[in-house]
């Protein structure tokens, strides 16, 4: 059944459209402010960045996507080449799968295989964290891939319309409080896709992770995929709230505002974002590093060539809006001015 589930969470996004509908990123609502005098040439500017004290060339992670089943292998393996070579970080999927048998745990392992030198964060579910996932379940889960951090993913909102979801997260602060003490790499939590609210992410400061992923509302909608996986199965009162929720959350600027007003530590922002222009976006509102699974799932399904030109494409995008806005390195950009229009503005301003 998870062999099953990881399959349906490669293949219904790569086959059906499962973004979102009526809401979006509110990325296109962000507008940098235009620099005519950017007193630097294209060639001095300079992507790289530190992010939880690992260099990173560009400010880029492959976020968590895939694991458990055979095409994962070919994925993670085409995406860990490319992280390593670009110097990117990466994500894996969620590595429950990986415990029960070496032959899965191989799915996930490759992308170490392949980049040996890279940022890897491994993978785990919040709701299994309070399920009863152990520590040392965690740490063979980080072991697994090497791995530099452990993500848990926060993800109600997939486990409440999932056909054989698990919607039970009484506890689960209390569980990452005591991985963040007690686990030996950073701990991570990010959403899939429904954003992370400026109370949420105080109360994960509090609880001493180490940074947050807002992934936010406007990219793949996961209660759009269970809401096909319901409709397989005949599962109609899932099938229906997957239609009802499929664009509840909260947009991925918005998300990122005002968890960056609340907290100190660093955040990545993720949630539909698509080119290098909204990375540079999104450092310049706050993001430590940003993250983007869909457009590097397709491409890797592809071909490690056009996964390869996609890379090309994303940074050239993002030193074009450092070019255009002055910024000669990462800190620059993050000091840059932009002005916020239309319903991201409204929905800043008029936040309770």
């Amino acid at each position: 059944m998870i062999k099953q589930r990881k399959k349906d969470g490669i293949d219904i996004p790569l086959q059906k459209n499962v973004q979102a509908k009526t809401t979006s990123t509110y990325l296109e609502y962000v507008k940098l402010v235009h620099n005519a005098l950017p007193e630097l040439d294209y060639d001095d500017i300079d992507t790289s960045t530190k992010f939880l004290d690992k260099k990173f060339a560009a400010p880029i992670i492959i976020d968590s996507m895939t694991g458990g089943t055979d095409e994962a292998t070919v994925i993670n393996g085409r995406l860990g080449e490319l992280a390593e070579k670009y110097g990117f970080g990466m994500g894996l999927g969620s590595q429950r799968a990986g415990l029960k048998s070496e032959e899965l745990a191989a799915t996930y392992s490759i992308a170490r295989k392949n980049a040996p030198n890279a940022f890897l964060i491994a993978n785990i579910g919040g709701a299994q964290l309070a399920k009863g996932l152990t520590i040392d379940e965690a740490r063979k889960i980080v072991k697994m891939i090497k791995a530099n951090a452990l993500v848990v993913h926060l993800n109600p909102l997939q486990e409440l319309v999932q056909p054989e979801g698990e919607p039970r997260y009484r506890g689960v602060l209390g569980k990452i409080s005591d991985l963040a003490k007690t686990i030996d790499v950073p701990v991570i939590v990010k959403e899939v896709g429904a954003g992370i609210s400026r109370e949420v992410a105080i109360k994960l400061e509090m609880a001493g992770v180490a940074a947050i992923n807002v992934a936010g509302a406007g990219g793949t909608s996961w209660a759009g995929v269970e809401k096909l996986r319901a409709e397989a199965v005949k599962a109609d009162l899932k099938r229906h709230l997957g239609e009802m929720f499929w664009d509840w959350g909260i947009p991925t600027a918005a998300s990122l505002i005002e968890a960056r007003k609340a907290v100190r530590i660093p955040l990545i922002a993720s949630g539909g974002l698509r080119t290098g222009l909204e990375v540079a976006k999104c450092v310049a509102l706050g993001a430590s590093i940003a993250a983007m699974a869909y457009p590097f799932l397709r491409a890797a399904s592809q071909s490690r060539e056009n996964l390869f030109a996609f890379a090309d494409m994303l940074l050239a995008e993002l030193r074009s809006a450092m070019f255009l806005v002055g910024a000669r390195n990462i800190s620059a950009l993050a000091s840059s001015k932009y002005i916020l229009t239309g319903a991201l503005a409204q929905e800043v301003s008029s936040r309770t």
